[in-house]
Parts: structure tokens; sequence; C-alpha cells
């Protein structure tokens, strides 16, 4: 026996909205026990207080645990949840499942979509955004290419990270142990999560040989040209999906990915559909990062993104992004996430999809 990858995409009415997935399952559509991670959107702000993350994480840890018949503890244990929040403009909220199933050896000998999961350890407030966060991240992403048996960083297309933010609460804590945070501001606190989740994933391909705690949010020429960070207040260690091709595994389905070199890079998604060799109808998912360029331009031309007090930048950076890609993809139920700090080159990002060739 060998292994299959699934993936399906589950449009929800909400957060709170598992019917979509309990129905598949009552089904026979799919199994519960070979699911291994679920990524998400929903329609929250995407900010610190977006606890529609946690409301949504806690829903379907919920399903599963009934499911599966098994204590809520069991599913932190096997299953990764990122959500991530936000569907500004045209993005539409939805679920993407990834199951791992066993399947009679494939009849060709080429790789097929592999997926890995990994973990870190809890990590304390002092610790977010600072090395702890890039070396533990590093082995994670290690441990999950083995899980995955993806033999070489070249065949991994795609990182996909839930990683802690800091509260008030989190930054007093600290203090009353006499430790100091990062930082004092929550909404930095996401930044700096991010950046050192995805310079540990650098570090762990290569991508990158050395990975300064100086340089989180500040040396923008370090990046991956694959990780996608997403940080939340329902958590405090990194979940952490791999995404990649590899042998032994069979079905039909393949992941490739680029960089969009900017927000309107339509191309980057043109030239992932090219080498995949399919269209819009044989995408199973799409998986990006948006970012506000911090030049404060896009090709020359001045945007206001950093500029608007009332509408933080990576909500507008979610909905442009998603409105670039769905007019090349035809669908708007897209994994679009905001922040992309060392996630690509600034101003971009990378993208990745999974196809059925």
């Amino acid at each position: 026996m060998t292994r299959r990858a699934r993936v399906l995409r589950l449009s929800t009415a909400g957060p709170q909205d598992t019917a979509p997935l309990t129905a598949a399952i009552a089904s026979g559509e799919v199994d519960p026990t070979t699911i291994v991670a679920i990524v998400g959107k929903t329609e929250g702000n995407g900010c610190v207080n977006d606890f529609t993350r946690g409301y949504a994480t806690l829903a379907l840890k919920l399903a599963l645990a009934e499911a599966l018949g098994c204590p809520l503890a069991e599913i932190e244990k096997r299953v990764a949840i990122v959500m991530s929040g936000g569907t500004e403009g045209g993005l539409s909220p939805h679920l993407i499942v990834f199951c791992r199933e066993n399947a009679p050896p494939p009849a060709s000998t080429g790789p097929r979509l592999a997926i890995g999961v990994g973990l870190t350890r809890a990590f304390a407030p002092e610790e977010i955004g600072r090395a702890p966060q890039i070396e533990e991240t590093a082995a994670a992403v290690t441990s999950a290419m083995k899980d995955a048996g993806i033999a070489t960083p070249h065949d991994v297309h795609f990182v996909q990270i839930k990683c802690p933010l800091l509260t008030k609460e989190r930054i007093q804590d600290a203090a009353k142990r006499g430790a100091t945070t990062a930082t004092g501001d929550t909404y930095h606190s996401m930044a700096l999560s991010r950046g050192a989740s995805a310079l540990g994933v650098a570090l762990a391909l290569g991508e990158i040989k050395d990975a300064p705690e100086a340089a989180i949010c500040r040396d923008w020429s370090l990046y991956s040209r694959v990780a996608s960070t997403s940080a939340g207040v329902e958590l405090l260690r990194n979940e952490i999906v791999v995404l990649g091709n590899a042998h032994g595994w069979s079905g039909d389905l393949l992941i490739d990915h680029d960089v969009m070199r900017d927000a309107i890079d339509a191309g980057a998604a043109h030239r992932i559909l090219g080498r995949l060799g399919v269209t819009g109808d044989d995408v199973t998912a799409v998986l990006a990062k948006a970012e506000a360029a911090p030049s404060g331009a896009i090709r020359g031309r001045r945007h206001t993104m950093l500029d608007d007090s009332d509408i933080h930048s990576t909500r507008h950076a979610r909905a442009l992004v998603g409105g670039v890609l769905a007019g090349v993809i035809g669908d708007t139920m897209l994994y679009v996430s905001g922040g992309a700090e060392h996630q690509g080159p600034a101003g971009g990002g990378p993208i990745a999809i999974i196809g059925r060739v």
C-alpha cells in the first residue's frame, strides 16, 4: 500500500459552519480518520481581536471529536487547523480539508501531492517573534517534510503555518516573571510572529544560510519563496502543514508554486497553471499571500493602503490580491492570507495551486 492525498474545498456559511464537513463525513465522502489538516478562511477582520478564527477552530475540533468518538485534546494532537481571518472583497469563506489515505501502489512512478504536518512546542510570550520561534519552526518544518516523505527542499511548494501573537495579558505575564516581550504592540506582534515563522521555513529549506533575530521584520532581503504564515490569538504553538510532491504517493493531484513580485502579478498564477497543465476547472485549491508594498507604491504608482486609518493595510491587500487571482482562476474560493513578512519579496508573496492532472 502507498499513500494518497485528497483535498476538498467546502464553502461555509459562517465561522461556526461545520455542516459541509459533517455531511461529507456522513455520506462517506470523507473518512474522518484520514484528515490531517484543515486550512480555511473566515469573515473576521484578521486582526488581534478576530475571534472568528478561534470560534471556527473550536467548532471544527468539536465536529471532528464527535465524528471520531475521541476527546477534544486528541484532535489537537492529530489535526493541524489553520484558520485565517479576512474575506475582504470577493473572497469566499471556505475550508480546505487535507486527507491522507491508504491506496494501492500507483500505476505510474511520477510524484504526486504529499502532505506533512509538524507542531512546535508552545512558546512563552517572550519567545514570540524571536530566535526561539525561528529555531523551533525550522525543526518542525524538517519533521513535517519527513512526515510527508518529501525528499528535498526543491520538492516543497508551500508551507502553511498558524502562529501565535501577543495579547496584553501575555505581555503582562512575561513582565511578572521578569521577562520582556519583543514588542508591547499587540498588532505588531502578529508581524513579528509571522516573520520569525517565515524565516524558520527559509532556514529549514536552505533558502537562507542564517536567520539572526535582528533580521525579523527588518532585513527584507531574507525571505522564503514558499512560506505562508498567519498569526492568531487562539494558540501558543506553531502548527505547520508542508505541501509538496513526492514519490510513493498516488492519486491525480499535483502542486506547484511561484512568487508574485507584487500584488498585481497575475502572471505568477498563469505560470503555475501552465506548468501543471490545468485550467480553472481542474484547480482544487489556491493558496496565496498578500501584502501592501511597504514602499507605498506598486510599479511606480502610489497606493494608499498604508495610510488608511480606518481599514488596516492587510485587509486592503487581501481584497486586492484576491481580486487579481479570482480573475485568473475564475473562482473566488481562494485562500489569501494577509501580512507577508519574509514571505516572498517585499510587496509580493508566494502562491501555490493544487490541480488535478
